[in-house]
């Protein structure tokens, strides 16, 4: 049996993403406690340690994952296909923005502002005949289903949707919309 260090307690809280004011909340001790522990300053009893190590084992069944919350279902276009397609399909679905794959491999994006966008740019039935291709914007970026909800998070402050590939293959989809949701329970 390997005894806990100092900065395995602290390596561990890190992980977690908690703050040592967050662990201390948990295991019911004070922060300068944990800041002790943390520095080697004090050796913590093991009542100390049972009620650390319980607040891991916590958060650990707390801390959400990227598969937990994706859309399993992709929707997608190719980017030969028409923007009216790309509507059609986004309307149906309740979409704002679509990741546009060809032959399994994420290739582009189309969104509700990239057609607005256009809209003021060109006439209405010109638009509906161009290709995604010719209007698509960048990729979302791409995240693993095990990745943490927190990498998502900060992900789609910059981009409106992420996608979810498992070898290669785009297997889910996470927009702002279901962050918000966890919020609500």
């Amino acid at each position: 049996m390997i005894l806990p260090t100092a900065q395995s307690i602290k390596q561990q809280r890190i992980e977690l993403g908690l703050t040592q004011s967050g662990l201390a909340k948990r295991a019911g001790v004070s922060q300068p406690l944990i800041a002790r522990i943390e520095a080697g300053d004090v050796d913590p009893r093991l009542s100390t340690l049972r009620k650390i190590f319980a607040a891991f084992d916590q958060s650990e069944k707390e801390k959400i994952c990227v598969r937990d919350i994706m859309h399993t279902l992709v929707v997608f276009v190719s980017s030969d296909e028409s923007v009216d397609h790309a509507v059609s399909i986004m309307q149906e679905h309740g979409y704002s923005q679509v990741p546009v794959i060809d032959n399994g491999v994420p290739v582009g994006s189309i969104s509700e502002d990239m057609f607005v966008r256009s809209m003021a740019e060109n006439k209405t039935a010109m638009i509906s005949k161009m290709k995604v291709g010719d209007m698509m914007g960048e990729s979302f970026p791409a995240v693993s289903p095990e990745a943490d909800i927190g990498i998502v998070s900060t992900l789609l402050e910059r981009y409106p949707a992420v996608l979810v590939l498992e070898k290669g293959v785009a297997i889910g989809f996470i927009t702002k919309h279901d962050i918000i949701k966890l919020l609500h329970g």
